[in-house]
């Protein structure tokens, strides 16, 4: 292999003999960059003074040093089975060394061969490199990616842990473009090496200039145009001069800074948490995957990530057959390098947001020689980046998209020599694509590449550039020497060795277009060139091989200590207690004794999602990124919500896959230029046809081993920490109403290959309504009662060694009553099924009830889709005559509520049921001091959105209570308790009278605030045998009687 490289590299460089003249056209000196004779760059600014970038500043600590060898302090031979944990033991082994003066800890050293990782590797440590001993599948080092895991095989991720101070302002003049000095009003908290964020905001004037502001206003719901504050522009960056009127910073500005919109402003920064000095070099990474569908997605999708790192970098890796990228570098993480690296044979629906090659959401990045074969988006910034970054000699092969920016104005983007052969490099403008991606990039250079087409732009307030493109171009740019060759022949290598003043080692590994002249060849040239074509051209992953083999690593594993050898042992794994088994006692869902809340669970919302959407959902998938509004952990989910003191997590699967369908239109999408984040359905695709949303169409046969493994994941960690899953089966939504719910849904004929018998094309009242209930639930034909069945067994068997789940057949129920049997059958036929909720119509619920058979198979009784109106009236829809809640609610007047008729429901089902709990979810009013949930409490409710008690064990002694009816009087007081053990009572006015007739004992007595929980006062005691009167402090008080 190495003499055949160092051959082809011989060939080709003997086309240059031949070469007699110069083909390099020159600019002039009015161009924005001016070509000296001498192959110097000279810029021009413009009026404003703005000018070119220098873009030289990405890559691993700014490209001023090469990256180094670190020693390998530890070898990891391969062994047979599951590697994860033998390997992340060896990297927390050197990330557990005293750092050396290098600001390296040492390498963890890979043998040749195959290792199977079940997991993730974790790196989370300054100083850490994880080495193989090649990057190539034939005798080198292969992380083998097993299951169905779509997150990434290694992470490296610093902590989040940044820390800004007072904000610092701007004065009040233009900052151009590739600025350092920064004008303040005042500089005197600043000094020499301070680290710094500048931010550039959003404001609505500069997006009424852009016109992004009014994207997509013809959208019945507008989830496109920009708002202020969402596309503001964060640069970090160090102080390297201060005076008394301004500071210089380290890296120019990709941006300017106009007081006209907003100008800027500074924070002082600081991050102890993000780690430094971190790689990964020398190996491949190939991920398991279906064979029998080239379009599965059940597998892994990154095979490298960053976060909160800077100074990083990935050399020498393949990644194999993964679905998203090869490198993912997120907005955590600066100064990284990614070189001489492939991805290669790409597993995934051929759509948006997958197969981006090489990926950044950082800042000063550099890829370079690097090269991607039928990715989608190969080597992409992503939305409002600020830069600059960089991609230098790259090449995308046959992708299915392009290469560029995603959208949003990102900023100082440099493609460099980069080639997209049969695709596009997007610096244009893409209107509504991607959720409103308007202006991609801004003061972005293209330089000496090719491409099919070429979109470069100038777009408000801002430039674009491409020089000596081979392209078709689009849009208003400023194109120059198109169709040229031009030199310097990169121009970051080229504002490197000016900023440097000397050459880079790594301009050796520049390959240099042919430039000959060819309109008047030679007979000798001629005969030359006939003799070479016998050969194909270069490519860059052939030259990525020939410089591997021209500047190879030395690998020393012989002289590393295996793990075993040195002198360190992990720690040991915590015992884990669990919480006690969620059960139904004394008419209370409970666990031991404690009775569960649902208290106010914060959830945050993200752009391009609805109210409900993207918060805290364990189905929720954005590839690559983890986090609040992204892909959410399942125990980081459980965390907030044990931190908001709530116990319950409700889960419904998502109305469609994707966002675009959040405009509610019901027609079939134009491309699969799906949009993120994404709601994972239950089921799998099936590789075959396309359905609706343009992916491959779903097979109900194959369930989503993602999804139900997230929902599994949390409820294990609900029986650590005592949370519960309220799981509802069905999203009825998809089926009543709505016709764009029913669109995309997996069970609609034209979106799975089960031939489920529903008419296509789908019949919209209106051209917006859909009436396929009746046809969902006829459980009478054979097939879709063996779909049912299929679905709801999984729903349970998943969750077969746990029990913190309540199983529902779906908030929105109001279909019919065999169908609600039915599936109580099938939950009751799964052995050890967790607790079940009967969620209906009160007229199914009411049924179901008094059936003697079907109502041993419920234990909470949800009320949810009825209640008692304030003048004591039954509000009470129908089940099973196709009509949604809402659609219901327009026939008859749902009237009002009151926490008296609220109050009514919970106790009346309370009293009829005593063995089974009661929940209410139905209508409610706001009313003072959470009166309406402490109502729903006293009555016999569980999962009451009430506060958690910290000070008091009200929840473990209210577990042996019960409703006291004589004692209750809903315009004064609601009391509950039990002889000998204690009481409970919400006072309306300011005091609260109890009987304590037949009650010995004493009693201490607390005030607690009825919206946060806290104990207000300690009130003395008072001793049972009468009738005690208690002053409240404050109207609307909880009052407590401990024993």
């Amino acid at each position: 292999m190495k003499h055949n490289l160092c051959r082809t590299l011989l060939l080709f460089a003997g086309v240059f003999l031949f070469a007699t003249i110069d083909a390099h056209f020159k600019t002039t000196p009015q161009s924005p960059v001016h070509i000296t004779e001498t192959d110097e760059l000279v810029y021009k600014s413009y009026p404003n003074g703005d000018r070119i970038p220098d873009f030289s500043f990405c890559g691993y600590r700014q490209s001023e040093y090469p990256i180094p060898w670190v020693d390998a302090k530890v070898y990891v031979p391969v062994v047979d089975g599951d590697a994860t944990g033998l390997i992340q033991q060896a990297l927390n082994y050197v990330a557990s060394l005293p750092m050396e003066p290098d600001g390296f800890r040492g390498a963890v050293q890979l043998a040749p061969g195959n290792y199977e990782l079940k997991g993730k590797l974790l790196m989370r440590a300054d100083g850490v490199v994880l080495r193989g001993s090649g990057c190539h599948k034939n005798g080198g080092t292969v992380l083998r990616a097993l299951g169905p895991m779509k997150d990434e095989l290694i992470r490296v991720l610093g902590y989040n842990n940044a820390k800004t101070e007072d904000t610092i302002h701007i004065a009040g003049q233009y900052v151009p473009v590739n600025a350092t000095v920064i004008p303040l009003k005042q500089t005197a908290t600043l000094k020499v090496g301070d680290k710094i964020r500048i931010v550039r905001p959003s404001t609505a004037g500069w997006l009424s200039v852009l016109g992004t502001d009014r994207l997509g206003n013809e959208q019945e719901y507008n989830f496109s145009k920009w708002t202020p504050g969402r596309h503001d522009m964060v640069w970090e960056r160090t102080v390297v001069a201060v005076t008394s009127e301004s500071i210089t910073i380290d890296v120019p500005l990709t941006m300017s800074l106009d007081p006209k919109y907003g100008g800027g402003y500074i924070l002082p920064l600081s991050w102890t948490g993000r780690i430094n000095n971190v790689g990964i070099e020398n190996l491949c990474c190939d991920s398991e995957y279906d064979h029998t569908n080239l379009k599965d997605e059940n597998h892994r999708w990154q095979a490298i990530t960053f976060n909160h790192v800077k100074d990083g970098w990935v050399r020498r890796v393949e990644a194999h057959h993964f679905a998203g990228s090869a490198v993912m570098v997120l907005e955590g993480a600066m100064q990284v390098t990614v070189e001489d690296c492939k991805f290669l044979y790409p597993v995934s629906e051929i759509a948006n947001h997958r197969r981006y090659a090489f990926h950044t959401l950082g800042q000063l990045t550099l890829f370079q020689r690097c090269y991607s074969e039928e990715g989608y988006r190969d080597f992409t910034v992503g939305v409002a980046v600020p830069g600059p970054n960089a991609f230098v000699q790259c090449h995308s092969e046959r992708p299915y998209s392009f290469s560029g920016s995603t959208g949003g104005f990102s900023n100082g983007i440099l493609m460099d020599k980069i080639t997209v052969s049969g695709g596009i490099i997007q610096l244009g403008y893409r209107d509504m694509a991607d959720q409103g991606a308007g202006w991609v990039a801004a003061n972005s250079m293209c330089w000496q590449g090719r491409a099919s087409q070429t979109h470069c732009v100038t777009p408000p307030t801002a430039h674009n550039w491409a020089y000596g493109m081979w392209t078709q171009p689009f849009g208003n740019g400023h194109y120059e020497l198109s169709h040229t060759f031009v030199k310097p022949e990169s121009f970051f290598y080229a504002q490197l060795a000016a900023r440097m003043d000397k050459s880079s080692m790594e301009e050796k590994k520049i390959f240099v277009y042919t430039t000959d002249e060819t309109t008047k060849p030679t007979p000798e040239y001629a005969h030359w060139m006939s003799v070479q074509s016998l050969k194909p051209d270069m490519r860059m992953d052939v030259w990525i091989d020939s410089m591997i083999v021209t500047y190879p690593l030395e690998i020393t594993q012989n002289n590393a200590p295996l793990l075993n050898e040195v002198n360190w042992r992990p720690e040991k794994e915590k015992h884990v207690v669990m919480a006690e088994p969620l059960q139904v006692k004394n008419g209370w869902i409970v666990r031991g004794n404690h009775i569960l809340i649902n208290g106010t669970y914060f959830r945050k919302n993200i752009p391009g999602t609805t109210g409900w959407q993207g918060k805290g959902s364990l189905s929720q998938f954005v590839p690559g990124r983890t986090g609040t509004g992204y892909t959410e952990e399942p125990d980081s989910v459980a965390q907030v919500l044990l931190l908001s003191g709530a116990h319950v997590l409700h889960h419904r699967t998502g109305l469609w896959y994707e966002r675009r369908r959040n405009d509610h239109e019901r027609n079939m999408h134009a491309d699969a230029e799906v949009w993120a984040p994404f709601n994972e359905m239950p089921y799998s695709r099936s590789g075959q046809g396309e359905a609706q949303d343009r992916l491959s169409k779903y097979d109900l046969n194959k369930f989503n081993p993602w999804y139900w493994n997230r929902l599994k994941r949390f409820v294990d960690v609900a029986d650590r920490d005592g949370l519960v899953l309220l799981h509802d089966h069905y999203n009825q939504h998809n089926i009543i109403e709505e016709g764009a719910h029913w669109c995309d849904y997996p069970w609609r004929s034209a979106n799975n290959i089960n031939q489920l018998g529903f008419a296509e094309k789908t019949v919209f009242s209106g051209d917006k309504r859909v009436y396929m209930a009746e046809q969902f639930y006829d459980i009478t034909r054979p097939v879709i009662r063996e779909y049912h069945s299929k679905f709801i067994r999984q729903s349970v068997n998943v969750f077969h060694d746990n029990n913190g789940v309540v199983h529902s057949i779906g908030l929105e129920y109001t279909g019919p009553l065999n169908f609600m049997n039915f599936w109580l059958e099938e939950v009751n036929a799964c052995d050890n099924h967790q607790l079940v909720a009967l969620t209906a119509t009160k007229d199914v619920q009411d049924s179901v009830l008094k059936d003697k058979k079907h109502t041993l198979m419920v234990d909470v009784i949800d009320i949810r889709q009825w209640h008692y109106r304030a003048d004591g009236t039954l509000y009470e829809p129908q089940g099973g005559v196709s009509l949604a809640l809402r659609q219901h609610a327009r026939l008859i007047d749902p009237g009002t509520v009151s926490c008296a008729s609220v109050y009514r429901a919970v106790r009346e089902y309370r009293c009829k049921y005593p063995d089974k709990a009661v929940v209410y979810n139905g209508s409610t009013i706001r009313v003072p001091r959470n009166a309406m949930n402490w109502a729903i409490f006293m009555a016999g409710g569980s999962f009451a959105k009430i506060p958690p008690i910290d000070e008091l064990p009200v929840y473990e002694k209210a577990s042996s209570f019960s409703p006291i009816d004589r004692q209750t009087d809903m315009d004064t007081q609601w009391v509950m308790g039990a002889v000998g053990k204690g009481y409970l009572g919400y006072c309306v006015k300011n005091e609260i009278n109890l009987d304590l007739m037949g009650d010995r004992e004493t009693y201490k007595v607390f005030w607690i605030d009825p919206d946060k929980g806290t104990v207000i006062k300690e009130d003395g005691s008072v001793r049972g045998g009468g009738k005690v009167i208690l002053k409240a402090p404050a109207e609307s008080s909880i009052c407590f009687l401990q024993l």
